[in-house]
C-alpha cells in the first residue's frame, strides 16, 4: 500500500490581515503550521508529500528555500514533489532556478509535462512549474499517462481562465489516477476520489472560512481512500447576530463575547449584524473590534420605524415628502439603506432644532 499527503497553498510568507495587532502572528503560524505537518510525516512517513503549487506566497528568498529544503532533509524516506504556482511562479532571477534541493525531493522547474517515474513502488508523477503569473492555455488537457501499470498522480495547479483551465473529466479519462490539485483555498472535491484541492493548509485571509489543512490518502491495487485532516491553528468565521429592538450597545457587547467564547478566542471573526434594531441605537463599532481577533464588522441590520405612521404624522413636510417618496416602492439594497440614513439624519436634525 502507498500513503501519500497532498497539500497545496500553504503561502509562506504572506502576511494575512496586515495591520491588525495578529497580522504578525498569523505570519508565523502559517512557516509554523507547515514545519508541523513535515514533523508529523517524521513521526509517521508517508511514502509521498505533493504539494501543488504556492508553497509561497510570492518569489521565495535563498534563505527561505534553504530553510524548506532543511524541513524535506528531515523526512528522508518521503518523496516530495513540488511545483512553483502563479503566486511563486519562476521568474527569470528567481532562486529556485537551479536550486539544489534534497535527494528525496523532485522540483518540476520546467513549464512543460515532465514524468517521474518510481519503479519500486509502480508510481509516475507528473507535473510542471508556472513560469509566468498567468497561463490561460489549458496545458494539462492533452497530457496523458504512460501506458504503463501503476498509481499516476497529476500534479496540477489552476483550474479558472487565468489559471490553466482544466478539463478534469478528460484527464481522469485519460487514465490518471489521481489528480492532486492546488490554487483554490477552500477544500473541495471535483470528482469524488479522483480530482481534490485540498485547500490552503492555513485561511490566507477573511474569505477562506471553513477548516484547512490537507489531505491523507492511500492507494492499493488501484482503489484510493482519502481524508481531510484538518491542521489549520485557526479559522475564519462569519459570526452572524440577529439584533431586535430591545438590543442595546451593551447587551450587543454581551452577545460578541458570549459567542466568541463558545467558538474560541483565537479564531478571527467577521461579524454580520441583521434583524431590526431601535432607531435610537447608534452602534460603537470600534467598541465591538476590542471584543476580540475581529476583522470585520458589517451592519447589515435595519432601525425599525414605522414608515406609514411617519408619513402620516410628518404629512406637509420635508421627512413626510422624504418618506413618501419611497413608499409603495420595491426598493434596492442601496436605496433601503438610503432612505434609513437619510430619514435618521432628518429626525435626528428634527430633534435639535425644537
Amino acid at each position: 500500500m502507498i500513503r501519500f499527503i497532498h497539500l497545496a497553498d500553504v503561502h509562506l510568507g504572506a502576511v494575512p490581515d496586515r495591520g491588525c495587532p495578529w497580522s504578525h502572528e498569523r505570519e508565523e503560524e502559517i512557516w509554523e503550521t507547515f514545519r508541523r505537518v513535515i514533523a508529523s510525516v517524521r513521526k509517521d512517513p508517508v511514502d509521498f508529500l505533493f504539494i501543488a503549487g504556492d508553497l509561497f506566497h510570492r518569489q521565495p528568498l535563498l534563505k527561505e528555500l534553504k530553510e524548506v529544503n532543511y524541513l524535506f532533509s528531515t523526512i528522508p524516506e518521503t518523496r516530495v514533489f513540488l511545483m512553483a504556482g502563479n503566486h511563486d511562479h519562476i521568474k527569470q532571477d528567481s532562486f529556485y532556478k537551479g536550486f539544489p534541493w534534497e535527494a528525496n525531493v523532485t522540483f518540476f522547474e520546467q513549464e512543460m509535462r515532465s514524468c517521474v517515474e518510481i519503479p519500486e513502488l509502480d508510481t509516475f508523477v507528473y507535473g510542471m512549474s508556472y513560469q509566468h503569473q498567468e497561463i490561460r492555455e489549458p496545458l494539462y488537457d492533452t497530457w496523458k499517462p504512460e501506458d504503463k501499470p501503476g498509481f499516476h498522480v497529476l500534479l496540477a495547479h489552476g483550474g479558472d481562465g487565468n489559471h490553466v483551465p482544466m478539463d478534469m473529466k478528460r484527464l481522469v479519462a485519460a487514465g490518471f489516477s489521481y489528480l492532486a490539485l492546488g490554487h483554490i483555498h477552500k477544500p473541495q472535491a471535483v470528482i469524488r476520489g479522483k480530482a481534490l484541492y485540498p485547500g490552503a493548509l492555513e485561511p490566507i485571509d477573511r474569505n477562506d472560512t471553513g477548516e484547512h489543512g490537507y489531505i491523507l490518502g492511500s492507494y492499493d491495487e488501484g482503489r484510493i481512500r482519502l481524508k481531510f485532516m484538518p491542521f489549520a491553528s485557526r479559522s475564519y468565521q462569519n459570526l452572524l447576530l440577529t439584533m431586535q429592538e430591545t438590543t442595546t450597545q451593551f447587551s450587543l457587547e454581551e452577545m460578541v463575547k458570549n459567542e466568541i467564547f463558545k467558538r474560541g478566542g483565537k479564531n478571527i471573526y467577521r461579524i454580520i449584524l441583521r434583524g431590526w434594531r431601535s432607531p435610537e441605537l447608534i452602534l460603537l463599532t470600534e467598541r465591538l473590534k476590542k471584543l476580540g481577533n475581529i476583522v470585520e464588522i458589517l451592519d447589515e441590520s435595519k432601525p425599525a420605524y414605522d414608515l406609514e405612521e411617519l408619513y402620516r404624522k410628518y404629512t406637509g413636510t420635508l421627512i413626510g415628502d422624504y418618506v413618501g417618496s419611497f413608499m409603495g416602492r420595491d426598493l434596492t439594497v442601496v436605496e433601503e439603506k438610503a432612505l434609513y440614513h437619510g430619514l435618521q439624519a432628518l429626525l435626528e436634525t428634527s430633534i435639535l432644532n425644537r
